[in-house]
């Protein structure tokens, strides 16, 4: 746990010592509401500015793979120190392309978790420094549901209930979805997430950082059917993932083969074809499991073309991205995620935590 400073007076200090700002209530009273959003989770700034009433306003993302790019991966240090420099800047930015001030903004959504406990820090003590200082709420979010409700930012977005797919270097979900906050979870991953598998087979392969991306692009190359690999996990019943092993056959079959660049190619065409399989067959399970028809693709790994492709075939289904730049990390399903929990804010505290583990379904609604 980590005290913020109370040394300058904004308010009278007994309602802090109360832990909630009365004024807060009010403000949050009103069904409008413009709700700054913080995600620094990990190796993207992302800030952005959602209007309840005009929806988003502004967003702005700053990018830290030209820097972990030198190392094959985040450096958490690097990763911290760097969103301390450009957080400020970001907020500064996004107010001005919205034409508006610090004191317009109505309440301040920060990703409390999951993450990098050094990033989250980062975001964390900006967020509640910020909101104590306007004297209006401070929101938590977790970076899960952030994902989750991205869709729900565009214009063709869908109905509750539906199935979500969360699917990102660090996680791969199965989320039953009936509202904010009523999440059942219904399968993950019990080692690799899908997009670490992505990019660690990448490395293997000798392809730059960020590894996923560029696999799949390689992947464009290959020619189906020259390799064949297995569908982890779908030859027994349940929803949960693997991916470990899907990674490690990639290994073998680049080891056993002439290593030609053709053969590359071939691999990531045949190791993304299995991944992807993989993830359609489990969200097939899913929806007759559910008895829904709606499903819903969020995270980094939900802007694989082929993946599009494979779940959007689907028949007897709709299926839901967010737009490909709010697949990444970003500011906007922060600021969402915020706007869609301001309707019942809990007592605001002179203290905030940032949890690197935070799981979905520990959430309740607003």
């Amino acid at each position: 746990m980590y005290e913020i400073s109370t040394r300058k007076k904004i308010v009278d200090s007994n309602l802090f010592e109360k832990g909630i700002i009365l004024s807060q209530l009010q403000r949050v009273g009103n069904t409008k509401m413009r709700v700054l959003g913080i995600e620094s989770s990990c190796d993207e700034t992302g800030i952005a500015l959602y209007d309840t009433d005009k929806g988003l306003l502004a967003h702005a993302l700053f990018s830290q793979v030209a820097m972990h790019a030198e190392y094959g991966g985040v450096v958490p240090e690097l990763a911290s120190r760097d969103h301390v420099r450009k957080t400020l800047p970001l907020i500064d930015q996004v107010l001005a392309d919205a034409q508006l001030q610090r004191n317009d903004i109505d309440a301040v959504a920060y990703t409390a978790g999951p993450g990098l406990v050094g990033a989250l820090l980062v975001g964390c003590a900006i967020g509640r420094s910020l909101a104590w200082a306007l004297n209006i709420p401070a929101i938590a979010i977790n970076h899960m549901e952030g994902h989750l409700l991205s869709p729900l930012l565009e214009d063709n977005s869908p109905n509750f209930p539906f199935v979500s797919l969360l699917v990102s270097g660090g996680h791969t979900l199965l989320v039953e979805v009936r509202g904010i906050g009523q999440y059942q979870l219904l399968g993950e991953s019990i080692d690799d997430a899908v997009g670490e598998a992505f990019d660690k087979t990448a490395k293997m392969l000798g392809l730059d950082y960020p590894g996923g991306p560029v696999l799949a692009a390689l992947a464009e190359k290959g020619i189906a059917d020259s390799y064949k690999f297995p569908r982890p996990m779908t030859n027994r019943p349940g929803l949960d993932f693997s991916f470990s092993g899907l990674k490690t056959f990639a290994m073998n079959t680049w080891r056993d083969s002439t290593q030609t660049e053709q053969d590359k190619a071939n691999i990531a065409l045949a190791f993304q074809t299995a991944a992807i399989e993989t993830l359609a067959i489990k969200c097939k399970r899913a929806l007759k499991e559910t008895q829904l028809s709606t499903l819903v693709v969020a995270g980094g790994v939900s802007a694989n073309k082929a993946l599009r492709q494979r779940l959007s075939a689907m028949p007897t289904i709709d299926v839901y991205y967010p737009r490909p730049e709010f697949c990444s990390d970003n500011g906007a399903m922060i600021a969402f995620a915020g706007a869609m929990r301001s309707a019942n804010l809990q007592q605001q505290k002179s203290s905030f935590s940032a949890r690197p583990r935070w799981p979905l379904d520990e959430l309740g609604p607003p």
